[in-house]
């Protein structure tokens, strides 16, 4: 496994959205619920924001897993959406592989629920088929921290970076001077700490 610095590219990379489903996020104890799904919009912000190719997909949504999110439908309603009739890792289902495969992108940033078995399943069979895998730990979620903690361990092991949605932004941005008011105002819509710095910021620009 080569340990050289896979960086980011916004103009090769895919966002894959897996089974945030409404009964799904129930499970998720490994962070606080409000904090995870603010994490799970800011991705999909992030993903808007710099046109990134998104493709969602949700798993026997007639059952217990329940639909997917309504903000996310919303967000994304022109982007590719698999329903998966039962297949538990999404590289299993065709018309999902072959959507990943048609964005033409080698980075894959994904994310779901949960971690161990929606996230690292498709990430160990992205990984075996040379795609170039980031995880985005923070939208993320599953039991606990020890489900967690072990799949992180097996994604990485085999080569997915783990990363938080902020870290993806930084690292597709590149360079402040590409646009600090829209950057900027997509990380104050989700952190409420980094609102005080842009208003800060404001005043100060404003006063000039």
């Amino acid at each position: 496994m080569s340990n050289s610095y896979k960086r980011l590219n916004k103009d090769d990379a895919a966002v894959l959205l897996v089974d945030h489903q409404t009964g799904l996020l129930s499970l998720v104890r490994d962070i606080d619920p409000d904090r995870f799904k603010n994490n799970v919009l800011a991705l999909a912000d992030l993903a808007k924001y710099f046109e990134l190719p998104t493709i969602l997909t949700t798993s026997f949504e007639d059952g217990p897993n329940g639909p997917l999110v309504p903000e996310l439908k919303e967000t994304f309603a022109d982007s590719p959406f698999i329903a998966r009739p039962g297949q538990i890792n999404a590289w299993d289902n065709g018309d999902f592989v072959q959507a990943v495969k048609a964005t033409g992108k080698k980075q894959l940033i994904i994310a779901g629920v949960v971690t161990e078995v929606c996230v690292a399943f498709p990430t160990l069979s992205a990984l075996a088929e040379g795609f170039d895998v980031f995880v985005v730990t923070d939208a993320s979620g599953t039991f606990n921290e020890l489900t967690r903690d072990s799949a992180w361990d097996r994604m990485s092991s085999a080569g997915a970076q783990l990363i938080t949605w902020f870290g993806v932004a930084c690292e597709l941005h590149r360079d402040w001077r590409n646009d600090v008011e829209g950057l900027g105002q997509l990380f104050s819509n989700h952190i409420p700490d980094y609102r005080n710095l842009i208003n800060s910021y404001a005043t100060l620009m404003a006063a000039k």
